[in-house]
């Protein structure tokens, strides 16, 4: 068994492909499926069900799906290592972000960054809070940055930020009926809301467990899988939603969203890291970077470091 036959286990598990597979690794499909036979005839397990064109994982097949990935992350470990030590120049940083902190709070950090860091790519997926928690975990991304609390017990947290949360609705409807002290019966609204997993979707779960209520209490119109989608859909005047304030900014100063005045806390900008990975030199200056609090200069704290 070879590294090689494991990224191509790896690549065609994750495509549901060969073909694509393939491709993803440059390299011709029939060298992809040859590793994947020479893999299933060494031991003589089926690691795959060929259902159409397309293949799926057998039940052992995603057994050793895990074991796969924890070789590879292991073997990618000690390549950074080794170039570490070695002083080779920097790979790629491969960094996932929940959808606020990727298009509102990042953009200008990681500008910044490769001001000072011009040999260095950084790859930036966007998912939802759940999902980056999920790809740090599991080696798929070096960090990720997310909103509100960690669930992962594997995971290292560092905070970055603050965010304030807002109650908006469309700016021509009736104003809300809000009890003393700033108490909003929040079964009264339609709500727009994000997918399951979404930092900005715990804003609402927490207002409503504070007041004893689920979501399932709650008369929840719609649920969008993007911030702009859920904004959008708001100043359509669909129903009313807790979200970023970043998200709604321009269009509370343009009129077209009003701000509820209700009490909500702040949440939590954090970055998240596994506790078991190595971290590389040129990672150890994005994180310092974007703590910012190590030192005022951070240019000569990269330099210092990478």
């Amino acid at each position: 068994m070879t590294l090689d036959q494991l990224r191509v286990f790896v690549e065609v598990a994750e495509r549901g492909h060969v073909t694509r597979a393939a491709e993803a690794l440059r390299m011709s499909q029939s060298a992809a499926s040859a590793a994947i036979a020479s893999l299933e005839d060494l031991y003589q397990i089926r690691l795959f069900d060929r259902v159409g064109r397309g293949i799926q994982l057998t039940e052992p097949g995603r057994i050793f799906l895990r074991e796969a990935r924890a070789v590879l992350d292991r073997a990618s470990t000690a390549r950074a290592v080794l170039q570490d030590l070695a002083g080779s120049p920097p790979g790629p940083i491969a960094l996932a972000a929940s959808q606020t902190i990727a298009t509102y709070w990042l953009p200008r950090r990681l500008a910044a960054f490769h001001a000072v860091n011009l040999r260095v790519r950084l790859d930036v997926v966007i998912r939802n809070t759940r999902e980056v928690e999920t790809a740090v975990a599991d080696g798929e991304v070096s960090m990720g940055l997310v909103e509100g609390p960690t669930q992962h017990a594997a995971l290292l947290r560092t905070h970055l930020d603050y965010d304030q949360m807002v109650l908006v609705v469309a700016a021509d409807r009736a104003p809300l009926p809000i009890e003393p002290p700033r108490k909003l019966d929040l079964r009264a609204l339609n709500w727009v809301i994000r997918e399951p997993g979404s930092g900005t979707r715990r804003g609402l779960e927490d207002l409503a467990g504070r007041q004893g209520l689920s979501l399932e209490d709650l008369n929840i119109f719609l649920v969008l899988p993007s911030n702009e989608a859920v904004r959008e859909a708001v100043e359509a005047g669909v129903g009313a939603t807790i979200i970023s304030r970043h998200v709604v900014a321009s269009a509370i100063a343009a009129g077209t969203l009003v701000e509820i005045p209700i009490e909500l806390p702040q949440r939590e900008f954090a970055l998240v890291r596994h506790r078991e990975r190595h971290a590389t030199l040129t990672q150890k200056a994005l994180v310092t970077h974007l703590v910012g609090d190590v030192a005022e200069d951070p240019a000569r704290v990269v330099a210092e470091i990478s």
